[in-house]
């Protein structure tokens, strides 16, 4: 059997794959697809996009070298059956809505009715990729967190989704956790982060990296990044202490601004008595892919399957 797998990243906007050897721990060279796709479109100008983008990583390996498809995507979404359950309150992808996403892959991209194709969240698939080959990899138990238009986070301990049970907030997840006057993932993302700038200055941003730019030698910017790391580490303090997490990676957009909130969230950690190594993903957006393809590999499958319909 193959050791070879695609694994698929499904983004708001875009859609990205790459060949993994599942053996040798690695992706392969010159296998990287991607292309951009309008979510409102229909639900078979999707799967095309899709499809040719899968197909074209496919073609770097050949199609006999291919074991299985792993999909790191975003939810609403049946992950063990394959079923998309986007809906209009989502603003995405609600053309596909109730599809059966593995059998229309297969029947555009020409595969046999059995051929292998998984899906896991998005923000679990970056914990999977992290701690296969990135920076959690070597820690027994751990949290992975993406900072960016949401905030995705995922647990694993001994490389195992943790989504339910005492350790963990149910779904294993903490962005509808309540934060502030909302929940955390109104405070942890973007739209957060402009929000509280505009609040203060009555000027709109597009996006963090902007708002990095200003706190070079903008104060009232600087003291929002440096707010930032203090409620990060005061939010996320208890449910690493609960879990017990030996380490933290961080990715999403706003992650590539981490120096900018390092020190007041070390700080944080430390006054709430948390011991644990935080790192800044060096894996990004391919963290995930990673972590999805790893689905292709039988053995882990078969312990991760039953924890999909948690998720």
């Amino acid at each position: 059997m193959s050791s070879i797998a695609i694994g698929v990243d499904v983004g708001g906007s875009h859609v990205s794959c790459v060949a993994c050897d599942l053996s040798a721990k690695k992706t392969l060279e010159g296998t990287f697809s991607e292309n951009d796709l309008d979510n409102q479109g229909t639900a078979d100008e999707i799967i095309a996009v899709w499809s040719k983008t899968i197909k074209a990583s496919i073609d770097k390996v050949g199609m006999e070298n291919v074991s299985g498809i792993g999909f790191a995507m975003p939810g609403p979404f049946d992950y063990a059956k394959g079923i998309a359950l986007f809906k209009g309150n989502n603003k995405k992808y609600e053309n596909i809505y109730g599809l059966d996403v593995p059998q229309a892959l297969r029947n555009a991209i020409g595969l046999r009715a059995d051929f292998p194709i998984r899906f896991i969240n998005d923000a679990t698939a970056f914990a999977l990729g992290e701690d296969w080959i990135g920076k959690n990899a070597g820690f027994k138990k751990s949290m992975a967190i993406t900072l960016g238009t949401g905030f995705g986070s995922a647990f694993l301990s001994h490389s195992l989704p943790v989504v339910a049970g005492d350790e963990v907030p149910e779904f294993g997840c903490v962005w509808y956790l309540p934060f502030k006057d909302g929940n955390a993932d109104d405070y942890f993302s973007t739209r957060g982060f402009l929000y509280r700038y505009f609040e203060q200055t009555g000027v709109q941003l597009n996006g963090v990296k902007e708002l990095a730019e200003l706190a070079i030698s903008e104060p009232n910017a600087k003291a929002l990044f440096a707010d930032f790391g203090t409620q990060l580490g005061l939010f996320l303090s208890p449910y690493i202490l609960k879990f017990g997490a030996e380490s933290l990676v961080i990715g999403g957009n706003i992650s590539y601004s981490f120096d900018l909130f390092k020190s007041q969230l070390h700080e944080s950690f430390k006054n709430q008595g948390v011991e644990i190594h935080v790192a800044v993903s060096e894996l990004k957006e391919s963290a995930a892919m990673i972590g999805s393809a790893v689905l292709a590999d039988e053995n882990y499958f078969q312990q991760v399957k039953e924890l999909l319909p948690l998720m």
